[in-house]
Parts: structure tokens; sequence; C-alpha cells
């Protein structure tokens, strides 16, 4: 099989360094050599060549095509602990192994991903280097004038995991390849990698540039180039370039998203403008957009944060009167914040409006909100938000239930504790041994005999009251008044 016999490089040393075509860039000065297999591509260390040899011998067809490799190397040399690093020098021997053998897209798409997924960069630049010398078969082969139609593709890939990667530079490399290679102009997603991978790292001077860049091209730029844009110059706590980004979307005649708005408002307030944070979430309103989940918890955290939380209340209680809030939010982190500075009543106050208007509150803030006006002294505000709870289905935890059952019997009003219980069983809710004992003793407080010694029997019936001595405690308890 002369034919398939793999590069005496390959087949000489165990970690090899095979050089492209001579001719596959006539304009480099000098060879380009493929870099070592890293150690961290595959499970254990790279298998000896020979022994890659007699692998594809088994598994590789004497006469392959295109489709032939890439099943080879999707379903058996990368599922291979020692030979998967050795992808590229297979993909290149390949092309050497037969005249007629011509790498097609799918073959180029399979390899620029493995070599991204793995952070191979150095591989990555040969093979693109690779590609504009042996391009893909439907490129200009005579039977069309056309370029790859997937070659976007490829090179969106190589560029994101360039831009990823901090390797801004090979990432506009690979960019001019792309608008050498690829017909018309090339997609604003490619120019959008890049601008993002400086924006990421604190160069929103580069990415402008690149912008520029970008219109000098003729791209058109979309929504996300801006959304990177605005969200790179508030970082750099430059909001006048934020709102000139902002306009110059509706300059281009592009539509402003969640995105968009989040992003400014989050800035603002991040610096403190509590106005204009507050001022552009009105202007999203204002041209039609509806307020997401998003949106609400970039507000209400952003003001909270600040110590602004009666502002962040006033503000939901405004969109609940008009109707904006919408479906899913959980109001949890200004419950949280209102209960802390004693205003547990404008939490309830909300809440019930939310309830209003059939909004679903979770069980985690409605036990907060019975916990704070518990402790404002508001007893009869938590039983009632207890009982609409119970009504709805929502089953508080057994420590919040307990808790405001105390109380009760602490105030002399275990006859309405004891309803709690009976109205909790009745939605599937059991009480516990606590539960019980709480309710016996505080009949036996208030002189119910009778209606404690129910309670006691049915901790019996359950199986609470382990011993006769502690039945006989209990019982004495309630003939004592404990």
């Amino acid at each position: 099989m002369a034919s398939r016999r793999l590069p005496g490089s390959l087949s000489k040393s165990k970690s090899p360094k095979l050089n492209p075509n001579p001719n596959s860039k006539a304009n480099h000065a000098h060879a380009i050599a493929i870099p070592d297999p890293l150690p961290t591509v595959s499970l254990s260390s790279p298998a000896p060549p020979a022994l890659l040899a007699r692998f594809l011998q088994s598994h590789l067809p004497a006469s392959f095509n295109s489709a032939d490799l890439l099943r080879f190397l999707a379903r058996r040399l990368h599922h291979h602990p020692s030979f998967t690093a050795y992808d590229l020098h297979v993909f290149l021997w390949a092309s050497s192994s037969s005249d007629s053998f011509r790498h097609d897209h799918s073959t180029y798409e399979y390899m620029v991903r493995s070599l991204a997924a793995s952070s191979r960069l150095d591989s990555l630049r040969f093979l693109l280097d690779y590609l504009i010398s042996h391009p893909c078969p439907c490129s200009g082969d005579g039977e069309s004038i056309f370029s790859c139609p997937r070659l976007p593709d490829i090179y969106r890939t190589a560029i994101a995991a360039f831009a990823r990667s901090g390797c801004l530079d090979d990432a506009a490399n690979a960019l001019a390849d792309a608008r050498r290679s690829i017909d018309g102009r090339p997609d604003a997603v490619l120019y959008n990698l890049i601008i993002h991978g400086f924006a990421r790292r604190g160069h929103y001077s580069r990415a402008v540039e690149w912008y520029e860049a970008m219109l000098k091209d003729r791209v058109k730029p979309d929504t996300h180039t801006f959304n990177i844009l605005i969200n790179s110059a508030c970082r750099n706590s430059d909001f006048d370039s934020a709102a000139h980004w902002f306009g110059e979307m509706k300059t281009k005649k592009l539509e402003p998203n969640v995105v968009s708005f989040n992003t400014l408002i989050s800035g603002f307030l991040r610096e403190k403008k509590f106005k204009e944070g507050i001022g552009i979430a009105r202007e999203m309103l204002d041209l039609g957009f509806a307020l997401s989940v998003a949106s609400c918890n970039v507000l209400v955290h952003g003001l909270c944060k600040e110590g602004r939380t009666q502002e962040a209340w006033e503000l939901l209680i405004d969109f609940l009167a008009k109707k904006l809030v919408p479906d899913g939010l959980d109001c949890l982190f200004l419950v949280e914040k209102l209960c802390e500075e004693r205003k547990s009543e404008k939490a309830l106050e909300m809440v019930k409006l939310l309830w209003e208007q059939e909004k679903s509150i979770g069980v985690v803030t409605c036990t907060t909100l019975i916990e704070g006006l518990r402790n404002s002294g508001k007893l009869d505000a938590a039983c009632g938000l207890m009982r609409e709870m119970l009504e709805k289905g929502l089953l508080p935890d057994r420590i919040t239930f307990n808790c405001l059952l105390e109380d009760l019997c602490s105030c002399g009003r275990t006859f309405e504790a004891s309803k709690f219980k009976f109205l909790a069983a009745a939605k599937s809710y059991d009480p516990d041994g606590v539960t019980l004992a709480i309710l016996a003793q505080g009949f036996a407080r208030e002189g119910k005999r009778r209606e404690g010694e129910k309670v006691v029997d049915e901790m019996l019936d359950a199986g609470f009251i382990k011993s006769i001595s502690m039945y006989n405690r209990l019982m004495e308890d309630l003939q004592s008044g404990y």
C-alpha cells in the first residue's frame, strides 16, 4: 500500500514536525512548521507514529475520499486517547497520499473546529494558510466561479477562537484572508467578533477603530455591533459615547433591543447616574418595547444596591399600576431589602398588587415577607399572607409555618393557629411533631384541656410520642395549665 505510507517524519520520530507543500504560499519567505501535538489535546501521551500508521491501515479504506476521511477523523481518531492529537498530521498526510484526493469544506470545517475547540492556535494559523493555497474543490475549480459557501462559517469559527484567546492580530489576519476568499462582503459577525475581543479586554479605542474599519469596508453593522460598543463605552465610564452609539443605531435604522437598553441602564446605575438610568427605561417603554424580567431586575438591583430601595419600590409600583410588569418577575431581592429596612408593609402591598394581576410569586419570596412582617410585629398581616399562600397552594417551609403558629399561641390565639394547621393539612401539608407540640403547649397555657388532649392524642397516633413518660408529661402540662 505504497500510496498510503505516512510521511517519513511521521514514521521516524515520536514528536513529528511536518512542513506544508512548498508551493502553499508563494509569498512566504520560509516554510511553516506544524507544531508538536499539545499534550493537553489527548487523554494520554501521543502514541508512536508507527502505531498510528497501523491504525490508519486498519480503519481507513485503501482508496478513500474526503467523506471517508471525515468519518475516520470524527468517529475513530477523535475518540482514541493516544491518536487524537495527530488529527492535523493525518489531515495533511491524506492530501499527499493520492494525486486524486482533495479536501473539501467538510474536512476543513472539522479540522478548524477541532483545533479551535482544543485551543491549538498555532496549528489553526497554519491550517488557514493551507486553506488559501489548497481551496475547497467547489471554489473556482472550473465548475464554479464562486467561492465555497461554507467559507464564512470556517472563518467565523477560527476568528472566534483567536478572539476568545486574546490573539486579536491573528483574528485580524484571518478576517483579511476571509475578505480575499469570500464572494462579496463578509458578514458583520466576523467584525463583531474582533470588536468584542478588544472591548472585553478594555481596549475601547481599538474597538472603535474596528467599527470604523467595518464601515470603510462597506460592511453594514448590526444591532449586536452597537450593543458591544455601548457596553464597552459604559465600562469605560464614557456615557456620552454610549449615548452616541445609541443614537447612531437609530441613524443606521437599526432597532435597539432589550440588550441595548439593559446595557445602558446597568451602565448608568453602576456609575450612580440613577436619573439617566431610569430615563432610559422610560424611553424604552415610549418606543414600544415591553419591559423584560431582566430589565426589571437590572433596575431593582441597581437601585437597591445603592441604598435606593424606596425609589426601586416606587418605580415598580408605578409599573404595576400601568400593568407593565412582565410575567415571571419574582421580587425576592426587593422584598429582602424592604424587610431589612423595616418596610415590610410596602413589600406586602407590592406582592398583593402582583397577585391581583395574576403574577406568580415564589414560595421563598412569600416566606421571606412573612418573616419580615413577624419581625416588624405585624402578626395579623403575616397571618393574612400565610392564609393566602395556602389558598393558592403555596406550601411554606416548616420553620416559617411553625414560627408563625408559635407567635399566635404566644398571643393566646391557639384556636387560630389550629385552624392554620387544618387549612395546611387540606393542602397536603403534613404537620410535624413540632407543630403539634406548639399547639398542645398553647392550649395548655390557655387552660383549654380538652382541645390540648386531642392534640396530644394526635401526636400519639402519628408516632411523635416515643414513650409513656413523655405522654404522661404532656398530659400533666395540660392538667397544670403549663
